[in-house]
């Protein structure tokens, strides 16, 4: 397999992705201290600045997490995460993403799933999404996206709970004729 880049720099001239430093703790922090962002996902309290510390921690410590920004402005938009530890053979996991919530419904999501997918799917045969079962807004985004819900799940640890999530999945070929390549965003 060729070795993949978990931090490249990627853009499409809407949104920029790049690597995660530690220096970016306040201004994400600013984006993620929004309670209304966490509500439908089990971490819930994450808003809270020692909960966004730990993850935030451990973004950094992975090598892997990617910092969202508006390619116009800079401003940034919130982070996503590359992973393979819960993946099976072929496949990369994109997850531990959070947006402001003004980006909400729009271009943004589709953007950052677009580029992280079209750079992942050149080493990977499928990229995959945990997601919790009860989190139906994050799965309707996946589905708008072109996520077709997998047949398995995994029950993930949040904050000493078992917490059930389903599993999406898109690989090379409902990448080239889904939603993500149907309209092109800039």
């Amino acid at each position: 397999m060729t070795r993949f880049d978990f931090q490249p720099s990627l853009t499409d001239g809407l949104v920029t992705l790049r690597p995660l430093r530690a220096e970016d703790w306040a201004s994400l922090h600013a984006v993620a201290r929004d309670p209304a962002i966490w509500a439908s996902h089990p971490a819930r309290e994450r808003w809270r600045e020692p909960m966004f510390r730990r993850f935030f921690d451990d973004c950094l410590a992975s090598g892997a997490t990617l910092v969202i920004e508006d390619a116009l402005n800079g401003e940034v938009l919130g982070s996503s995460r590359f992973d393979t530890e819960r993946a099976g053979d072929g496949e990369i996991e994109i997850g531990w993403t959070f947006l402001t919530r003004s980006r909400w419904g729009g271009t943004t999501n589709a953007a950052v799933k677009r580029l992280m997918i079209g750079h992942a799917l050149a080493t990977f045969e499928r990229v995959i999404f945990l997601i919790a079962a009860s989190n139906s807004r994050s799965r309707r985004a996946l589905e708008k996206i072109g996520g077709a819900l997998l047949p398995r799940h995994f029950d993930a640890s949040i904050d000493g709970q078992a917490i059930r999530h389903v599993i999406y999945g898109i690989d090379r070929a409902s990448f080239a004729n889904g939603p993500l390549q149907a309209s092109p965003i800039v």
